[in-house]
């Protein structure tokens, strides 16, 4: 009798010595082993923020328009299967655990971590399908990412920024010449940051990769009702904005359809399937609005770049009376350009511890908020402090519920577990509450 999913997930944690080792040799060497073959045609997406929902945008439209598509993303919010879907669905306990046991298999002394075990995984699972395409999302930088050891038909790099410093290096050039290598020579190379770095561009000349620049060879226009997409020689006209909140999301869009552009002559798709695909597509946690009042807005903004967009994604929404913030995030994050992104727009923090050793606690985050100049009662002892610390984030949040008023707005951000803490527990007390994505 096979263990259960719980039980593997709690064994691939414990198989290397540390949770990130990047470099592909490991990974590939095992993947040898096991004779995998991705499937249809494939999209690879990286990039600091804006994969996961470019990869969400492309699944949706690749299935309104017929075609029966794997996608692999990580990481998960509330149950690891999340991060392994065919046709729309994810993969089922005994699917995945079949996965697991063929990887173990296979591995023999190879030390794999928790992320390069399960990208085996789901690349066994996708061989054993008839899929017409493939998505996978990059876990961190590109060139030693596991899912680098597959050649994508087509690579897209969405936003650029620093992030992960002691992997990618403490620049943009640093970073953009990590990620840029998911392209491949002579096959389309997708960049939808409008000001990419000069490594990134380089290194696809320097391999001669079909490279698509935002602003260059593709770009879009809009107004409050409506945009257009303008490419190379694709036009798309007239199209409602993607189900996904936020403006920054017309970048991803865009380079979706770039990429879908640059390989219309293998996976040809309609208007129709581009409108219905944008308007089905779901996403939790990025920009989410849970149902009441006071409004309840969930982010996974965790590093400076995702928070500036998440400070103009707020400003473009209508306005609430007053704004608290439920935070809890990594410690190796720049948290004091996170919270001097945001110092001034919140009148409470809400801060919650996190497990892992990674985490930062709520007491730290508080020093670094006081450091910054957010005082416990800003020199006015008879009002509330400004900041609270709760042992997890749902009840950091009940506490912000408590203290706000109908017309208020509650901001939870920070580490993807903030958000799958507030999830979970959402859809432990209401199971009707966890929509499909």
């Amino acid at each position: 009798m096979s263990a259960p999913l719980a039980e593997w997930l709690a064994r691939i944690e414990t198989l290397h010595s540390k949770p990130i080792d990047l470099g592909l040799d490991r990974v590939r060497a095992v993947a040898q082993r096991m004779g995998l073959a991705v499937p249809g045609v494939v999209f690879t997406v990286g990039g600091t923020n804006g994969k996961g929902s470019s990869c969400a945008m492309l699944e949706a439209i690749l299935l309104a328009a017929g075609y029966r598509v794997g996608l692999y993303t990580s990481p998960h919010l509330v149950r690891f299967n999340e991060r392994i879907r065919v046709a729309g669905r994810e993969a089922g306990d005994d699917a995945i655990v079949a996965q697991f046991e063929a990887v173990e298999a296979a591995r023999g002394d190879t030390p794999l971590t928790y992320f390069e075990f399960a990208t085996l995984a789901a690349l066994r699972l996708f061989s054993s399908e008839r899929l017409d395409a493939t998505i996978l999302e990059v876990g961190l930088g590109g060139r030693l990412d596991a899912v680098n050891i597959v050649d994508a038909d087509c690579a897209i790099v969405t936003s650029i920024d620093v992030d992960h410093v002691e992997y990618l290096g403490d620049t943009r050039e640093h970073v953009g010449r990590e990620k840029a290598h998911i392209f491949r020579p002579g096959r389309p190379a997708i960049c939808s940051d409008p000001v990419p770095p000069a490594s990134l561009v380089e290194y696809a000349e320097a391999i001669d990769a079909d490279l698509w620049l935002c602003g260059r060879d593709f770009h879009y226009v809009g107004d409050q009702q409506q945009w257009s997409y303008r490419g190379r020689e694709q036009r798309r006209n007239s199209l409602a904005y993607p189900a996904l909140r936020g403006a920054n999301q017309l970048l991803n869009a865009s380079g979706v359809l770039a990429a879908l552009e640059a390989l219309r002559a293998r996976m040809p798709v309609s208007q129709q399937a581009v409108r219905h695909g944008f308007a089905e597509v779901l996403l939790p946690g990025r920009l989410q609005v849970l149902p009441g009042l006071p409004a309840v807005v969930l982010d996974v903004a965790h590093n400076p770049h995702a928070v500036a967009h998440l400070a103009s994604n707020l400003d473009a929404m209508e306005r609430p009376g007053r704004e608290f913030a439920v935070f809890g995030v990594m410690r190796d994050k720049d948290v004091d350009a996170i919270v001097a992104a945001l110092k001034d727009r919140f009148e409470r923090w809400y801060l919650a511890d996190l497990p892992g050793a990674r985490a930062a606690s709520a007491q730290w985050i508080a020093e670094r908020l006081r450091a910054a100049g957010i005082g416990a009662h800003d020199g006015d002892a008879t009002e509330p402090s400004r900041i609270e610390c709760h042992a997890t984030p749902t009840q950091a949040l009940r506490a912000a519920r408590a203290a706000a008023r109908p017309n208020d707005r509650i901001v939870v951000f920070g580490s993807f577990l903030t958000v799958a803490d507030i999830l979970a527990s959402r859809a432990s007390s209401d199971p009707s509450s966890r929509r499909p994505h």
